[in-house]
C-alpha cells in the first residue's frame, strides 16, 4: 500500500486526484467508488452522507453524493459519466464508517461507467503517479497529512 504523509492509498484501485475519490474494478463492469483516506481526513468527522438513488445517471464532474462533516459540506463528484447501480445504505445510517474504513466498508456507491474506455482515461492507477499527484494536491491545499 502506498502512503502519502500517513494517508493510505491502496494499490488495488484507481484514483481521480482532483476529485479525491477512488474506484475499484469489481470485475463485472461495475466499480466501487469512495472518498480517499486524504478526503476523509481533510473533512474530519463525517456526520452525514446522502447518495443518489440506484438507476440515476450522473455526468462526469457532477455530484453522486453529498457529504457533511464538522468542517465541510460538499459533493462527491463523479470522475466519469456513470450510472448509480447501488448506494451504500450503511454510510447513510452510520456515516462515520467513511472515516474508519474509507476503502472497505465506507464505499459510497457501486457505479457503472457510461463509457468504460473514457472512464479509464481519467483515472490514475500507477502507484508513483498516484503518490506524486496526491503529494501535489496536499501541498496545494495546505494539508499536512493523516494522523498516524
Amino acid at each position: 500500500m502506498a502512503t502519502v504523509n500517513n494517508c493510505n492509498l491502496p494499490e488495488d484501485r484507481s484514483y481521480h486526484v482532483d476529485f479525491n475519490v477512488w474506484v475499484k474494478d469489481r470485475g463485472d463492469g461495475t466499480f466501487a467508488l469512495g472518498m480517499t483516506d486524504i478526503a476523509q481526513a481533510m473533512a474530519g468527522s463525517v456526520l452525514h452522507c446522502r447518495g443518489k438513488k440506484a438507476g440515476k445517471a450522473v455526468k462526469a464532474g457532477k455530484s453522486l453524493a453529498t457529504v457533511e462533516s464538522g468542517k465541510w459540506v460538499g459533493p462527491i463528484k463523479a470522475p466519469f459519466a456513470l450510472e448509480i447501480v447501488e448506494k451504500n445504505a450503511s454510510v447513510e445510517s452510520t456515516p462515520a464508517v467513511i472515516n474508519t474504513s474509507p476503502y472497505d466498508d465506507g464505499w459510497i456507491a457501486i457505479v457503472k461507467p457510461s463509457d468504460a474506455a473514457a472512464a479509464e482515461g481519467v483515472l490514475t492507477s500507477d502507484p508513483d503517479k498516484v503518490k506524486e499527484g496526491f503529494e501535489a494536491y496536499m501541498a496545494e491545499k495546505g494539508f499536512a497529512g493523516c494522523e498516524a
